[in-house]
């Protein structure tokens, strides 16, 4: 079984940052390192969006984020721990939602489709 926990989320004011963590638990059917992982969020009566992922693309380690988020947010990973991390700058409001870590099915650099997802964090970006 895959479990993906988050935490980190909160409430910031419009420029600060927040810095979220997922954790993933060991099994056999899931070797953190391996897998391209990403991060989500779903805003309230929206649908849910890709945020960013990392994986490699051969032996080198990639990032790939949406154009909402480039520039502001960074997406690394610690193999050793199985945790994965977001750093958010510079949040504005329309960053409010709830984050959350999964795994890509596939096309990980701009992923449509998770087979694992956790239970999210939320935040709230506001004055």
């Amino acid at each position: 079984q895959v479990q993906l926990v988050e935490s980190g989320g909160g409430l910031v004011q419009p420029g600060g940052s927040l810095k979220l963590s997922c954790t993933a638990s060991a099994s056999s059917a899931f070797t953190f390192s391996v897998y391209a992982m990403s991060w989500v969020r779903q805003a309230p009566g929206k649908g849910l969006e890709w945020v960013a992922s990392i994986g490699h693309i051969g032996s080198e380690p990639t990032s790939a984020y949406a154009d909402s988020v480039k520039g502001r947010f960074t997406i690394f990973r610690d193999n050793a721990r199985n945790i994965l991390y977001l750093q958010m700058n510079n949040l504005k409001p329309e960053d409010t939602a709830l984050y959350s870590c999964a795994r890509p099915t596939s096309n990980w650099l701009e992923p449509k489709y998770f087979d694992y997802r956790g239970q999210g964090t939320q935040v709230t970006v506001s004055s």
